[in-house]
């Protein structure tokens, strides 16, 4: 199989305009995933109104964004390698109609229960933002690869931190379930864009569902890789969920003193690194994945350390916020190059096998930056971001200089 196919597609915008305007091409499809993943966090900022609402408790309340991060996670695993062996046009458009039916499912619940079930199914089908990763890969060609795969990544990004920003603001105007309705309108837009522009390409593979679980683990064993690819990103990932799970704790604690809401404003300086990286996709594209990747987790460190050897302001927090997420998406870049790079036919599986080591390794980071914050308040977070990051680095040396990537 070619690297940028040549199929008869109803709708062709996209397959025409990806060699010949891939900027226009790639972030259509970013602005798609953006949307896609967003709906996994729109609610968040807004818990605190559904505890009012249905009375819960803290722990209560907890289950929500827990089983809808389990859900987002599972989905990366049991329907994101549907892609392998489905039309991913026609795949997205039914995760959009079933994703927008349990966001509409999620604004009209009655009661805590009907919400956490919904919120289960909004983010198994959450994993749509990722099904536009293998469509940009198979679609650029060689040359164009880490570029195109960088300007998708941008818009999943952006959709993580930007999505918590416009969930807070449209859950204190005019309340969370409206957040909900909003974002079943959004989802739906977004099966309009698919269905005039991604070209409906045939399967790559033609395995049936079991096997294909099945080939995971194939996969895993066999790309080296693939392997050190998807440690080195739960490391990177555990310094966002870190920093992000505990940034209230830490603007509410002195020299700070401030509210919640200016934690929802953090995002959109977070989300200004997300926007270099389709440069790291040229330098990917240039010299290979390794520099880029070994410069993203020297951002982490440098960003940590100084953070935690500076005085506290909202300016280095900001500027701190922005360099470490701009190293984050540097690695992510150029590790899902990577991984669409090992096997064209098993793109979607390999691509969700290296984001479900993220998702693992950004919950563990909310975990473990809870107890380093708990003990030693903004030194310990800092300080093992910082270790998070010197641990990725040193991953990334163990990849082989050769093409050869198995085991």
């Amino acid at each position: 199989m070619t690297t940028e196919i040549q199929a008869s597609v109803q709708m062709p915008l996209l397959a025409c305009s990806m060699s010949s305007r891939l900027n226009g091409a790639g972030w259509l499809l970013a602005l798609c995933a953006g949307l896609g993943v967003a709906n996994v966090y729109y609610l968040q900022p807004g818990l605190s109104l559904v505890q009012t609402e249905f009375g819960a408790s803290p722990g209560q309340i907890g289950w929500v964004p827990t089983l809808t991060q389990i859900g987002y996670a599972m989905g990366m695993l049991l329907l994101a390698p549907l892609g392998d062996v489905l039309p991913r046009r026609r795949l997205i458009l039914a995760k959009a109609v079933l994703l927008a039916i349990a966001l509409v499912a999620a604004a009209c619940s009655p009661g805590l229960g009907w919400l956490v079930i919904a919120s289960i199914a909004v983010g198994l089908l959450g994993s749509i933002g990722q099904d536009f990763v293998p469509i940009a890969a198979q679609l650029a060609s060689d040359e164009q690869r880490g570029h195109a795969i960088g300007l998708v990544t941008t818009g999943l990004l952006s959709g993580i931190l930007l999505s918590r920003a416009l969930g807070g603001w449209v859950a204190e105007s005019l309340g969370w379930r409206a957040m909900q309705f909003v974002a079943a309108g959004l989802v739906l837009g977004v099966m309009m864009i698919v269905w005039r522009t991604v070209p409906d390409m045939p399967p790559v593979s033609r395995s049936r569902y079991r096997a294909l679980i099945a080939s995971l683990w194939m996969y895993w064993r066999q790309y080296r890789a693939l392997r050190l690819a998807a440690v080195s990103q739960a490391l990177l990932a555990s310094t966002l969920g870190a920093f992000w799970s505990t940034l209230a704790l830490v603007l509410a604690a002195p020299p700070f003193h401030l509210g919640a809401g200016v934690a929802g404003s953090f995002g959109i300086a977070g989300a200004a690194g997300a926007w270099v990286a389709p440069g790291f996709g040229r330098l990917n594209d240039r010299h290979g994945p390794l520099p880029a990747i070994r410069l993203g987790c020297s951002l982490v460190i440098v960003a940590f350390f100084g953070l935690a050897a500076l005085p506290a302001s909202l300016w280095t927090l900001a500027i701190g916020a922005v360099v470490f997420d701009l190293g984050v998406m540097a690695a992510l870049v150029s590790h899902q190059t990577i991984a669409n790079g090992l096997e064209p036919q098993a793109r979607s599986r390999l691509n969700g096998l290296l984001m479900t080591g993220a998702m693992v390794g950004m919950a563990a980071g909310a975990a473990l930056g809870g107890a380093a914050w708990s003990h030693g308040g903004a030194p310990g977070l800092y300080g093992f971001s910082a270790l998070a990051g010197v641990a990725a680095l040193a991953v990334s040396f163990l990849h082989r200089p050769t093409g050869n990537h198995s085991s």
